[in-house]
């Protein structure tokens, strides 16, 4: 490699250096991903409600569920309550039933979802609405909870979304309105006429806790103070001396490993040093690879020397003027061909013979009479000139371009 060469090189692998640096070093965008995950320590991640949830009850009560709730239901017999906290929590009508039934035997079923399951609402006969920014140009919404115990002076307040689902005018006496929600303004909350957003309603033995403000069980909600004491009300109506089942199945951000390199592209040092070590193999392969390959050689098939050694043999045969010889070829090679393309038998030579080759061949039956005059002429001849030699040739060649139906030699 020549100087301008390795400055090229160089040059090139100090800005690549440059740019590792600068994006090591860069700050990561906050991900707004509504993932709800208990792993994810992102705003709409749920790893800090887990780790309250460990802290305010006892590990042993706290179950984590990975599989999806009537798989678990059907293998499992359990009692308590059950949470599924999502943007959408998708069950469907076989898997609802089961968990009806179960919550039936004296259960809490808790779903927190902006919008809920429409044969769920028709069970419990209960409608959704929607309550958009259009009105609210503040961005901004406003919860509190109807318990005296848990109501505070100030309303909790929420800014990341633009719209919110609330429920029409539940049943007040089978439906327990815990939460209320309402557009954010200058005037002083009014809890009797705002929103229900949270509400728990009988179901046989056991109750249903819907809200449809799932971001009460984030990270973002539940670290500015004092979110966190709205999340630790709705718990409050949670048995803490039976056990909680928090589902991880249906989660927008759960666990899904989709490539081997997935660990590697997670971390950031194990990404970047991948990335270097594939650049670092392509510039080996550019200048390396470049000169160290040699020029693969064309090496080309044997030729097939046949006719150049029957055209030597020929020449040669001309040359010591062995006419005869070459004649007497020339006829063996042309009965040959009356056998093989004209399929006639060739051992007697007589007028049917002849009648038969002039039919097949395409040629009167005056040439072909006059070919083999002149090839039994050269038959019983001991020498014979080049003139008749040629003259021989010719007629033979005359004649196989007459034979139109079959393939010429």
């Amino acid at each position: 490699m020549n100087k301008k060469g390795k400055i090229y090189v160089i040059l090139t692998a100090l800005a690549i250096l440059l740019i590792v640096v600068l994006e090591a070093n860069k700050p990561e965008e906050l991900n707004w991903f509504p993932s709800y995950a208990k792993h994810h320590k992102i705003p709409f991640g749920t790893f800090v409600f887990h780790e309250q949830m460990e802290r305010l009850f006892s590990e042993e009560m706290i179950v984590d569920v990975d599989r999806p709730p009537f798989e678990y239901l059907q293998t499992n017999s359990i009692s308590g309550s059950y949470l599924f906290i999502n943007d959408q929590v998708t069950i469907d009508e076989v898997e609802l039933n089961k968990l009806l039934d179960w919550t039936t035997k004296g259960n809490t079923l808790v779903i927190a979802s902006q919008s809920m399951n429409q044969k769920l609402l028709d069970t419990l006969k209960l409608e959704q609405s929607l309550m958009s920014t259009f009105e609210n140009f503040n961005y901004r919404f406003e919860f509190q909870l109807k318990n005296e115990d848990l109501k505070t002076e100030i309303p909790y307040t929420f800014n990341k979304v633009n719209f919110m689902y609330y429920f029409k005018k539940p049943d007040s006496d089978i439906s327990e309105v815990i939460g209320v929600v309402n557009s954010a303004s200058d005037t002083d909350f009014d809890v009797d006429n705002s929103y229900s957003n949270v509400i728990k309603k009988p179901f046989g033995d056991g109750d249903i806790i819907l809200s449809t403000f799932p971001q009460a069980f984030t990270n973002y909600f539940i670290l500015e103070a004092p979110n966190q004491n709205y999340t630790a009300g709705l718990l409050s109506y949670l048995d803490p001396t039976r056990p909680i089942y928090l589902d991880n199945h249906y989660k927008s951000g759960k666990k899904i490993s989709t490539s081997p390199l997935y660990v590697f592209l997670k971390a950031k040092q194990l990404k970047w040093a991948y990335y270097i070590a594939l650049i670092g193999a392509l510039f080996y392969i550019i200048f390396e690879g470049k000169r160290k390959q040699r020029a693969v050689p064309v090496i080309e098939p044997l030729r097939n020397q046949t006719l150049a050694f029957t055209r030597t043999i020929a020449n040669m045969y001309y040359e010591n003027g062995k006419h005869i010889d070459i004649a007497q070829h020339k006829i063996q090679h042309f009965l040959e061909y009356i056998r093989n393309h004209l399929h006639l038998n060739t051992n007697t030579i007589d007028p049917t013979f002849i009648k038969h080759l002039a039919a097949r061949s395409n040629n009167t039956l005056e040439d072909t009479q006059n070919l083999f005059n002149t090839i039994e002429i050269v038959s019983n001849s001991n020498n014979i000139t080049t003139e008749a030699l040629e003259k021989l040739n010719t007629a033979i060649e005359k004649f196989k371009s007459n034979n139109t139906w079959k393939s010429k030699i």
